[in-house]
Order: C-alpha cells, then structure tokens, then sequence
C-alpha cells in the first residue's frame, strides 16, 4: 500500500516532537487517515512515547479508536501489541480483543502472546495468563519454553503446585529458569523436600536454584538439610556464596539459634582469605535484626560499633534495623538518641524511621503514648504517610475507640493522604476481631463510597470475623458463593456489604485461596466439627488448592486439644502419604498433646521419629519434654536436656530456664535454681524478663534476702521493675524482722530514681514505728506522701511523662493501692501520728520552716515547707 508523502515523513516528524507527546498524537491524527495510513513503525513509536507520559490513559484510548478506523488495522494492531512491556495491561487487552475479532486477521504469534502474558503476570492476573495460555493453543499458535515458563510461574503463584508440576513434566524442552521456577513455588508453598526432588532432575547443578532450595529449607527450619545440600554442593564443585550464607544465617536466626547464626558470621569475618565469603551488608544487617529479634540489645549494640567502624552503617536501611530492635526491646530512649544521630551523621530519616517509632508505641497499647505520637506527627518533624496513620488506626481500634479511628480517617482525607485497602484491611480486622460489627459495616459503606472494592484478603477478613462471632454456617455459605459470585456473595450479609463487593471485575479476582478455606478448617475444628472440616479440605483438593502443613496441622491440634492422639497421629501419617512433609511445628502440637497427658515415653518417641527424618527439633519440643518431666516431679531427668540441647546447637529460651527454675524451687533446691539462672543469664538475652521470674520464684518460697539481692542487682542494671514483685519482698523482709534489708531496698529503690508504689512505704514505716526509729519513720512517711502526690500528679497529667521512663512505669497503672492501707486501723493510728509530727516539724524556728537532711549514705533529701 503507497502512502502519502506526509506520511511517509510521519515518523520523523514524531521523534520531532517527541518531547511533546501531545502535539505528536495530534500530527498521527491528522496526517494519517483511512486512505492513507501511517506505517506501523509509527504506530510502534507513538504508543511508546504516550506510554511513558502520566496521562497515557487519556491519549492510549485515542490512538487505539483512530487506529481502529482503518482498512486493515491488523498491523497497527500487532505493532501495539509488541509494545506490551511498557503499555499497561487494561490498553494493551483491547487491542488484542480487536484483533482477535479481525475475522481477516491471522492469530497473533507466540512473542506476542507472551508480552501479553507477562504484563499480566507482572500486574497478578493470573487468570488472565491462563486465558491467554489457552487462547494461544486454539489460536494453533506454538508455545515455546519462555511462554511455558511464564505459565508455570502463574501456577506456582497461586499455590497449584500440582498442576505446576503437570504442566512441567509435559514441558518438551526446559531450561534452568523452569527448574528454577518449579523448585521457587515448592519453596514458598513450604514443600522444600519437593524443590530437592527437582533439584536433582536438573542435568547440571545450579548455584541459584541451590540457594533457592537452602533458603527455603532454612524458611522451614529444616536447617540439617539446608546444611547437607551445602555440603553437596561443596563435594560437586560448586563453592556457596555469599548469598547461600546469608539464608543460613537469617534461618538461624528466624530458629532461635541465633549464637549459631554469630558463629557462621564471625567465620565469614575472619577466614574469608581461606575461602569463605566475606560478610556484605546484607549479612550485617541479617545479623543485626537477629540480635535484636532474640533480644540480644549489648550484642547488636556491639555489632552496630563494628558495623560503624567497617561502614556499613551509612545507609537509612541499616539505622532503622537497629532502630525497630531497640523500640522492640523497649528502649525508647536508645531510639531517640539514635535518630539524633542518624541527622548528625547526615543520614535522612525517611518515613519508614518515623513509623517504626509511630508503630512500636502504638502496639504497647498505652493511650497516652498514641496521643504523644499524634502529638509528634502534628509537631511537623514528619511527614505522616498512609502507614503512619494507619498503626495510629489499629491502634485506637484495638482499644475499641472508634470515635477517635474516625477523627484520624478524616484527617488522612484533610492532609490529601488517601487511603488504601491495606488501610481499610486493617480497620476491618480490627473491628471484627473486637466484635464491633456494627462499626465495621458503617466502614464497609464509607469504604464503598470512597469507590473501593474488596479484594480477597478483605473477603478472608469478614470471613474471620464471622467465624470469630459464632457464625461459622454464615461465612461457610458465602465461601460457597465466592466460587460463583466472587467478593458479590457477601452482598448476602447486607447493603453495606453489597456496595463495595457490585464490581464485575471482583468476581475474577476475589475466588477463596488456601487462608479461606485455612480459616473454615480452623473454625470447624475448633467447634469439633471434624467431619465438615474433611468435606473442607476435600473441597479445596478438588478445586485444585494445595492443602499445606498448616492446614493439616489445624487438624492435629484440634484433635490434641480433645486428648485424642491417637487421631492426630493418623492425620501426620495421611499428610505424608499426601506428600506433604510435617514440620518442626506439626510435631510440636503432637509432642504437646502427648505432654498433657504426661507421657513422657511418647514425646521421646516422638523426637527420635523427627530426627530419623531430618526434622530438628526446637526449643519448644524441648520445652514439652522438661515440662513433662517437671511436672511429674522428675526433674533430674529434665536437667540433662539443657546440655543435649547446646550439644544438638539448639540453644534453650527462657521457658526453658523458667521451667527447670520453677521445679528447682518447688524442691526448695535454691542452689540448683541460682546455678540454672546463671546460666540463663549467660545464654539468653532477655535480662530484664529472667531477672523478674527468678525474684518471683524466689519470693513465692518466702526466700526474701535472696529475692532482695536479686531485685537490687536489677536495680544497679537500671531494669524496669514494673513486674517484679517489690511489695512483697519489702513486706516479706519485714514479717522476717529484716527491717534494716526492707529498709535499705527502699532507699536504693529512690536513690536510683525509680518512681514506685508507695504502698511499699507502710510495712516499713510500721516496722520502724515499733522498733522506735521516729525520725527515719517520719522521714520515710514524707517520701511517701511526696511520691504519692507525684503519682497522682502523673495521673491527671501524662504528657508530663517521657514513654519507657520509670515514671512512666508507674503512672500507667492509674491509681496505687496505698491509700487503701490507711484504712487499716493500725497504719491509720501510725501516719496521723507521723503526719503530725511532719506538719509541727522538729527542731522548727519560726513559722516558715525548711528543712534539709542529706543521709550519710547519700540516698535522698527531704524538703518540708511548714
């Protein structure tokens, strides 16, 4: 076909006027008509150069509508169509539709096709590549191995591992990117014996899939197995990397085993010249979350110096790691500290910094600090984006205020931060899960006005929250109609679910998924209806979801929890018939059945079958044994589990310490318990928590200059006391006559600045009464008095107080109960008599007295106006 001149020269007037998208579809509009189209180079060229504009989506539709109009638009089509890397899917699909309906036209060819399928891809339409996949086999079209790839990724996507596993033996050529892809869905679906089994089909060993398949079993927390394939990949000639490290240890430390994890790093510092991989920054900062995830704070504080010193500590990213690790550790002072820092060492805070602050004090759940955070936000210091708002969200809903949830929506829409289905996602399950139907359909109808639809997680949502609030018939109905209906089925429930579930494009999209029918077998479990449960996962087979471990081990537990083991058993031996392998996790629910009913054989039993398979045993299927052992008064025996634990490098939590402290103590064994909380201290990084339960125990036992040296070495740690049991150390000294030791715990209790109940004041001001101490009495009782006053002080006025201050400890308890002592007749004869003598004061001269009196060991100073 001849063209015009002016169309002949259309393409170089389009890269022309290139710089104005605009002005070029104007020259293609006006110099290209149905007597005389362009070439479809030019065609080519425009829609990328529209593509790259904001406003593509006004000016695509036009140059597609023009395109339509001429006599055979089969290769402007076409030449769209090869554009479909940069167009977005929503124009790229008409333009294939209309081709498609060109009765003249021949069929796409297979390139085409798999540009189409993986923008479909790229955007999760996985029921498109599925169409697109089909349309080109009836198109007669070949399908070549980047097309069966881009299929086998969608399969792998969704979860149907079976039909993945199809399409692949089918395949009549692979590469490695198919091995690849098949053996990452295995992976991620949590079947990582599987990715193994295809691993091995592979001609040659590759290092990437390797990885992939180390990862994954590191994920699982198979970490022998992820340790025996590196082994073969040594004795194969293929040398792990840095990046088959880092999966070592970031599975490590995702285990617990986090000193195992240091191990592996600490080689890779200093034997890196004898092959090992030297750390990179992504194994400083998988080391540091480690840290900070165990509770490890001085370590990680030592890691971030030599991170400082090496420079890997130059990046946002690193700073906030440490930074979510000490709000996580409650050290928001630390955290502070550390964001001045960050400005000094001209690293910019970003978002994500604010909002590891802004989320970690709205998950202590204490009011006031989500007031000071609003109070923050507004300060201008940040920016408040959509997660900030949206932690401040969760927040108020999970306390049940949804006055104040309301105040922060319209706030979003006032600053122009809209919000997204992530937002609103949250808010749903905050008000289901609190039961707060009623605020949660009056969302859903400001969700629909907003113009949102539902998608699937929002649809599993409603479905937890029906099930949560005793309407698990309700929910199973609507997951019945999702098949047909889509998100629409929950327009069964009301209006209000009826306005944002109308899409037609929802009934695509928003289909049940495993966590649908995972919350289903869960809820029928709970209620003991088994039966329907194995209708459930039948149903999900059939429809070609892959049940997982988690599904089956919602079964076990569920029969566990009944006492009916025997049951449980026989669902872990059908799951492996299934080829679903049981995990560390499946065999801790059975282990915890066998545990309640104290049989101890069974639990060992138990162990020895995981470790025949290659499954590690953990810290809790360790815990299970020593409780059994415990309970049973057989502690000797539970003892020895600690050494094999270190022996088999699991390393013990504080459960672990707690249990064997609590039976030690049980058997007033007080030697055995302090020589077990050393070693705690040695192993674990929880101080502040093993520092509390040791004082507990201890007191529990009536050992009170034991727990009074305990609770004074947390004291010189600067540890929160707000657990510890400190009135009743004091009041126990006292009972004892060890009035001086109360005494003393006291003045140090203030020396170091912590502010406390001052109900802990009366046993000793009693005691000092009697023995006639006055003076120190009267002293004491001013303290009392001066701190009381301050905590009520506190109460009235929190934004006074700094969030993680001793203060703060104290005052968010509300009201202290020593006012409640003064009702007791002798205590109420003892302070009127001291408040007397405190008000008259001693040794006064004149009417205005002030009174200053420094002890000899330095503890406090007492002021009195008179």
């Amino acid at each position: 076909m001849s063209s015009s001149p002016s169309a002949a020269n259309l393409l170089a007037l389009l890269r022309r006027n290139a710089a104005s998208p605009a002005v070029a579809l104007r020259l293609f509009l006006h110099l290209s008509s149905a007597a005389s189209p362009p070439p479809p180079r030019s065609t080519s060229f425009l829609a990328r150069l529209l593509a790259a504009q904001p406003a593509a989506g006004a000016l695509l539709p036009r140059l597609l509508r023009h395109v339509l109009s001429f006599p055979d638009p089969s290769p402007h089509l076409l030449a769209l169509l090869y554009c479909s890397d940069v167009l977005p899917l929503r124009l790229a699909l008409p333009a294939f539709r209309s081709l498609r309906a060109l009765a003249s036209a021949p069929p796409p060819p297979t390139p085409v096709y798999n540009r189409l399928i993986l923008a479909a891809l790229r955007e999760s339409r996985l029921d498109l590549v599925e169409a697109l996949y089909k349309d080109l086999l009836l198109a007669g079209a070949e399908p070549d191995v980047f097309t069966r790839n881009l299929l086998l990724q969608a399969l792998c996507d969704a979860g149907r591992m079976e039909l993945a596993q199809r399409v692949f033996d089918a395949m009549p050529a692979r590469n490695d990117f198919s091995f690849g892809i098949l053996a990452r869905g295995y992976c991620r679906a949590g079947r990582s014996f599987d990715a193994l089994k295809v691993l091995d089909r592979m001609p040659s060993i590759n290092l990437v899939v390797c990885n992939t398949v180390v990862a994954g079993f590191c994920r699982e927390g198979q970490v022998e197995e992820a340790e025996r394939l590196v082994e073969r990949m040594r004795a194969q000639g293929l040398a792990p990397n840095v990046v088959t490290f880092n999966a070592r240890i970031s599975a490590l430390c995702k285990a617990g085993r986090v000193l195992d994890a240091y191990r592996i790093f600490k080689d890779m510092q200093e034997e890196w010249q004898q092959g090992l991989p030297r750390p990179d920054q992504v194994t400083f900062d998988v080391m540091l979350s480690g840290f900070c995830d165990a509770g490890y704070v001085d370590e990680a504080r030592v890691l971030v110096d030599i991170m400082r010193c090496g420079g890997f500590l130059r990046r946002v990213q690193s700073y906030n790691r440490w930074l979510a690790g000490l709000v996580r550790n409650g050290r928001i002072g630390e955290a502070q500290e550390l964001l001045r820092e960050m400005t000094h060492e001209g690293i910019q805070p970003n978002s994500y910094t604010y909002n590891i602050i802004v989320s970690g004090l709205c998950k202590e759940g204490k009011a006031f600090d989500v007031r000071r955070v609003e109070d923050f936000i507004r300060s201008g210091v940040m920016t408040p984006d959509v997660v900030t708002y949206t932690s401040l969200l969760h927040a108020y809903c999970s306390k049940g205020n949804t006055a104040a949830a309301n105040r922060v929506l319209d706030e979003m829409a006032q600053k122009g931060c809209a919000p997204n289905s992530f937002t609103y996602n949250v808010l749903l399950q905050s008000l289901w899960r609190a039961g707060r139907i009623t605020e949660a359909e009056s969302l859903l109808e400001r969700i629909g006005v907003k113009g949102y639809n539902l998608d699937t997680a929002s649809c599993n949502i409603i479905i937890d929250g029906l099930c949560r609030n005793s309407r698990l018939d309700v929910a199973m109905g609507i997951v019945d109609g999702m098949w047909q209906e889509g998100s629409a089925a929950l327009g069964r429930l009301g209006n209000s679910f009826l306005s944002v579930a109308s899409d037609s494009s929802s009934k695509q999209r928003c289909l049940p998924d495993r966590i649908t029918y995972s919350i289903l077998i869960s809820a029928l479990c709970k209620e003991g209806r088994f039966d329907e449960a194995k209708k459930k996962l039948l149903e999900m087979i059939v429809k070609d979801i892959s049940p997982d471990s988690v599904i089956y081990d919602t079964f076990i537990h569920g029969y566990c929890k009944l006492g009916k083991t025997s049951l449980s058993i026989k669902v872990l031996r059908d799951m492996e018939k299934k080829g679903c392998n049981p995990s560390t996790r499946t065999y801790n629910l059975l282990i915890r059945g066998f545990e309640e009913k104290h049989k101890s054989d069974e639990i060992i039993n138990l162990m020895s079958e995981m470790k025949d398979k290659g499954i590690s045993p953990n810290a809790m299927t360790y815990n299970s044994l020593i409780k059994s052992f415990c309970e049973r008064g057989m502690v000797n025996k539970a003892m020895p589990l600690l050494d094999e634990m270190l022996q088999n490098e699991i390393v013990p939590n504080i459960t672990s310490f707690h249990l064997l402290i609590k039976a030690f103590c049980k058997i007033a064994d007080f030697p055995s318990a302090q020589m077990v909380f050393d070693a705690a201290l040695r192993t674990c990084g929880q101080k502040e928590m093993l520092f509390c339960l040791m004082c507990t125990e201890v007191s529990t036992y009536g050992r009170w200059i034991e727990a009074k040296n305990i609770l004074e070495s947390a004291l010189e740690m600067r540890i929160s006391i707000q657990s510890f049991p400190y009135k009743q150390i004091i009041a126990g000294l006292c009972e004892a006559g060890e009035v001086d030791h109360a005494h003393s715990l006291l003045k140090l209790l203030i020396a170091k600045g912590y502010t406390f109940d001052p109900a802990a004041f009366m046993p000793v001001v009693d005691a000092l009464t009697n023995k006639g101490k006055k003076q120190d009495a009267d002293m004491l009782s001013e303290k009392m008095m001066e701190m009381a006053n301050f905590n009520d002080g506190l109460a009235t006025d929190s934004r006074k107080i700094t969030p993680g201050s001793r203060s703060h400890e104290h005052a968010k308890n509300g009201q202290s109960d020593w006012r409640a002592l003064l009702h007791r007749d002798d205590s109420a004869r003892t302070i009127m008599k001291i408040m007397k003598r405190v008000r008259t004061g001693w040794g006064q001269r004149g009417n205005v007295y002030e009174h200053k009196q420094q002890q000899n060991d330095d503890f406090y100073v007492l002021e009195n106006t008179g």
